[in-house]
């Protein structure tokens, strides 16, 4: 297009952009990643755009873009003044093409209902805890007893994406593949890649310009590890940085791309290697060193960062046959919205969303708790039992508690709370 507007054959194509790939029979296939190419246009000051018939519903989606949608090279010609039959390009290029069909929306996936699971109280509280104030969550339990469920049925409980999040979401998306579907994707991502998965495909990676993996796919949703110690370590490892800037730089040799990941991080694992040391443990057949390599697969410094780390056991056969209606995702859902909203019209002045993301510095100066309430928590620090970074995220997770109760301010019951949260999984 530029060389036919540099010879007089196009007009009017000086202030639009051009995306698409150009088949050897001049049809306009579409691409992965047209969305945020389009919302990088807009932001270099651009506001026409060309794409394939494919891809003109997604790209659409950029607020300010005039898009415009066409099946060949000779529509594109035809439409900017040019006569096809004229052009100096092979006639397999300028021929008529027939257009392709419009890819059928697919229909979202049923959420999965908190009321399927059984009894499992306390891992139920934590889902919600973890749902209502964006925490990072371990669970430790033998097979069977609903850890899987359980992470399952979190992005069910999670607020929808605002404007700006369900942008971010579905552009990350778009590099990956194109959309199947003309709408912003609303819903909370939720990704759980296989434990056998390489560092790209979580990490993101790949052969030139590195493209984003389940780590940023999860971003504004649930990032799942099953069996976590079973993953390499290196993954581990690189999860430590977007767990605390919720974000992911990438460097290979054909370039750098950063990529959001603002996700909450959901581990599930068993009490040991072969998954029987729970209750008495009397049937299990690893030795006291194996446990500690199995465990020892998850850093210090990895589980640090993880604000709610509990014990799960295997529901009793009082619980299953109970027949007691377990709180729906709906009911679940309108608590966590509610605090949800409290957090924002409170951290607003501080650029905050959420209470994981509060800083050190609005924990222990504009929101700092009294001595009386924070003594818990405090009295765990000078025992050395927790970090200043595990300090500081069990009063987030207090501030969360106080939210979920309708109060302004924790409690020393919400610090207390959070505390044995934290602690749960090293006590059991």
């Amino acid at each position: 297009m530029a060389a036919l507007a540099a010879t007089g054959e196009v007009s009017g194509c000086a202030d639009t952009v051009f995306i698409a790939e150009v088949g050897l029979d001049g049809r306009l296939r579409p691409i992965s990643g047209v969305l945020p190419a389009v919302m990088a246009g807009v932001k270099a000051g651009y506001t026409r755009f060309v794409v394939a018939a494919g891809n003109q519903g997604e790209a659409a989606l950029v607020p300010q873009a005039e898009v415009r949608g066409y099946a060949s090279l000779a529509e594109v010609f035809l439409a900017f003044g040019a006569d096809p039959t004229k052009v100096s390009l092979p006639e397999t290029m300028t021929g008529p093409v027939p257009v392709p069909a419009s890819p059928v929306p697919t229909a979202a996936p049923a959420r999965k209902d908190m009321a399927d699971i059984a009894g499992q109280s306390t891992a139920r509280f934590a889902i919600e805890i973890a749902a209502a104030g964006a925490h990072h969550m371990m669970m430790v339990g033998p097979p069977g007893a609903g850890k899987t469920m359980l992470a399952e049925r979190m992005p069910g409980i999670l607020p929808d994406l605002s404007d700006a999040e369900a942008m971010e979401v579905t552009a990350i998306h778009s590099l990956g593949r194109v959309l199947s579907c003309h709408g912003l994707q609303r819903r909370p991502p939720f990704e759980s890649p296989h434990h056998t998965s390489s560092t790209a495909s979580i990490i993101g990676g790949g052969s030139g310009i590195p493209r984003p993996g389940a780590a940023s796919r999860a971003h504004r949703g649930v990032l799942f590890l099953d069996e976590a110690p079973e993953y390499q370590r290196g993954v581990l490892e690189a999860l430590r940085e977007p767990l605390e800037s919720g974000e992911l730089v990438l460097h290979r040799s054909a370039g750098t791309a950063s990529y959001p990941a603002r996700f909450q991080l959901v581990m599930a694992l068993n009490p040991c290697p072969c998954g029987l040391a729970s209750g008495k443990g009397i049937d299990c057949v690893c030795t006291a060193d194996q446990r500690r390599r199995y465990f020892n697969r998850l850093s210090q410094p990895l589980l640090d960062r993880v604000d709610l780390q509990l014990a799960v056991s295997r529901v009793s056969l009082a619980d299953y046959a109970d027949g007691a209606a377990a709180e729906s995702s709906t009911v679940v859902a309108a608590r966590v919205a509610a605090a949800r909203a409290a957090q924002r019209e409170r951290l607003a002045k501080w650029g905050a969303h959420t209470n994981a993301e509060m800083s050190p510095s609005v924990l222990n100066e504009g929101l700092k708790l009294p001595k009386a309430v924070s003594a818990p928590v405090d009295k765990a620090m000078n025992n050395e039992t927790l970090t200043m970074r595990g300090h500081d995220r069990v009063l987030r997770v207090a501030w969360t508690l106080a939210d979920l109760g309708g109060r302004t301010s924790p409690t020393t019951n919400d610090v207390d709370i959070a505390l044995s949260f934290r602690l749960q999984e090293r006590a059991s």
